[in-house]
C-alpha cells in the first residue's frame, strides 16, 4: 500500500522518543492531517543523561541518571463523522541506571523493565476531513495554506515496573490523564504548530514505604516551527514549558512547582515510499531547586500499511 509522503512524515512524530517525564515531550506535527484507514507501525530507541535533584529530606546529593529506552508504538487513523482521527498506543522498556551519594556515600541504583504505557485519542475536527486516496492528495495540492484544530485524550497505564519499597522506579503507580488542544498552521513549507496540555493524577496509595502520594494539575505549553524541503525531507524546531504540578506527601504539600523548559530539534526523511526515519535532540532544564536537567538523543523508525 502507497501512503502519500506528507502524511507518513507527520505520523512519525508518534514514535515514541521519551523523557525522563511524559510531561517532558515535545512531539512537532502531532496534529498533521493524514489519510484516514491507514495503519503505522514503529520503534523508537532515546539516550537519556543528565543531573537529577531530589528533597534534601531524602539526603541524596549529586544524582544523576543514564536512562536506555526502547519504545514501540502502533498508530491506527480512522474517520469519526467526516473528521479524521487517530488512535495511538505505545509501550516503552527502560534500563535506568541512578547514581549519586545516599547520606554522603556513594549508592547506585538500576531499574530495568516495562514502562507505563499510553494510550491516545484525538480528533482534528477543523481543518482535517476524512479523506482517502486521491481525494486526500487532490486536497492537499488545493489547500498549501490551512489551519488543522484538534483535542485530544492520552491516558498512561500504570502498568509499569513498581516496587512500593523502592523509592526509584520506572513506573509511576498511578494514572495520568492528559487532555490536549492543538492547532497548526501551514503555509507553503512552513508549519506552526501550538499544543497546550494538562496533566491530571491519581493519587499513588502505595508511594515509598507505605506514605500516600498526590499531585496537583501540571501545564504544559509547547510551539513548534517547522520546514518541509522537497521530496519529504523536515526539520522542526521545537520550545516548550511545564509549570505547576506540585506534590502532597500524606497531606503535606512538598512546595514543588515544576518550572521546566525544553528545547528541541528534529528531522524527519524517507528511506522508502512508506516508511521513514526521525532524528531528535531534546535538551531539558529545570528552573528550581528540584527537578531534572537532561539531555536527549533519539532515533525513531516508522512504516505504514
Amino acid at each position: 500500500m502507497k501512503i502519500y509522503r506528507p502524511a507518513l512524515y507527520a505520523v512519525l512524530a508518534w514514535v515514541a522518543l521519551l523523557n525522563t517525564s511524559s510531561a517532558q515531550e515535545l512531539e512537532p506535527r502531532r496534529w498533521s492531517h493524514v489519510p484516514v484507514d491507514t495503519n503505522f507501525i514503529g520503534v523508537g530507541y532515546v539516550y537519556t543523561s543528565g543531573d537529577i535533584f531530589f528533597d534534601p529530606v531524602l539526603r541524596i546529593e549529586d544524582a544523576t541518571a543514564s536512562i536506555n529506552t526502547v519504545a514501540a508504538t502502533y498508530l491506527r487513523s480512522f474517520d469519526w463523522s467526516g473528521k479524521t482521527a487517530r488512535v495511538d498506543v505505545r509501550v516503552p522498556y527502560q534500563k535506568v541506571v541512578w547514581k549519586g551519594l545516599l547520606d554522603g556515600s556513594p549508592a547506585k541504583a538500576v531499574r530495568e523493565g516495562i514502562d507505563d504505557p499510553r494510550i491516545r485519542l484525538s480528533v482534528n475536527f477543523i481543518g482535517a476531513p476524512a479523506l482517502t486516496g486521491k481525494e486526500y492528495r487532490a486536497y492537499h495540492a488545493s489547500h498549501t495554506t490551512n489551519t488543522v484544530i484538534g483535542a485530544a485524550l492520552a491516558v498512561t497505564l500504570p502498568l509499569g515496573q513498581y516496587k512500593a519499597d523502592k523509592l526509584l522506579n520506572l513506573g509511576q503507580n498511578r494514572f495520568v490523564i492528559r487532555p490536549q488542544i492543538g492547532a497548526v498552521h501551514t503555509r507553503g513549507p512552513w508549519s506552526f504548530e501550538l499544543t497546550g496540555s494538562v496533566f491530571f493524577y491519581t493519587n499513588n496509595d502505595e508511594f515509598f514505604n507505605g506514605n500516600k502520594l498526590e499531585q496537583k494539575p501540571l501545564l504544559a505549553l509547547q510551539a513548534h516551527v517547522i520546514y518541509t524541503f522537497p521530496h519529504g525531507i523536515w526539520t522542526s524546531l521545537s520550545a516548550g514549558a511545564v509549570r505547576a504540578g506540585e506534590t502532597t506527601i500524606n497531606g503535606e504539600d512538598k512546595e514543588d512547582d515544576k518550572e521546566d523548559f525544553l528545547y528541541a530539534l528534529s528531522a524527519g526523511f524517507p528511506v522508502s515510499l512508506t516508511s521513514s526515519v526521525k532524528i531528535a535532540y531534546v535538551r531539558g532544564r529545570t528552573g528550581n531547586n528540584l527537578g531534572s536537567d537532561t539531555d536527549n538523543i533519539g532515533i525513531g523508525y516508522i512504516k505504514a500499511f
